[in-house]
């Protein structure tokens, strides 16, 4: 099986800064790639980032792009989410996610962290 274990999330004011980080243990032979995802109250999970394992292409829906910025060391099997200039709407829980699929952007994903709350306030 395959565990990820998210860390990092926290309160901020805005216009700050968070790292995220996501560990990953466990069978990951042939997975393609890492994504952070978040949800806020009332609102679906939306996709935020992803990156590819071999070779790192990125991957960001528009409101976070020039802002967030995703990275991962293959080494230690993490995947980083490096959060600026934070706006309260950022506010969410985020989820780390692995999936084998082509669609990094749609995935499906596969297997899911715990999640880790983030909240920026004004």
């Amino acid at each position: 099986q395959v565990q990820l274990v998210e860390s990092g999330g926290g309160s901020v004011q805005a216009g700050g800064s968070l790292r995220l980080s996501c560990e990953v243990s466990g069978r990951t032979f042939g997975s393609r790639a890492m994504g952070w995802f978040r949800q806020a109250p009332g609102k679906e999970r939306e996709f935020v980032s992803g990156i590819t394992w071999t070779g790192g292409r990125t991957y960001y829906e528009d409101s976070v792009k020039g802002r967030f910025t995703i990275s991962r060391d293959n080494a230690k099997n993490t995947v980083y989410l490096q959060m600026n200039s934070l706006k309260p709407e950022d506010t969410a829980v985020y989820y780390c996610a692995l999936t084998y699929s082509l669609s990094v952007v749609r995935g499906p994903y596969d297997y899911w962290g715990q999640g880790t709350q983030v909240t920026v306030s004004s």
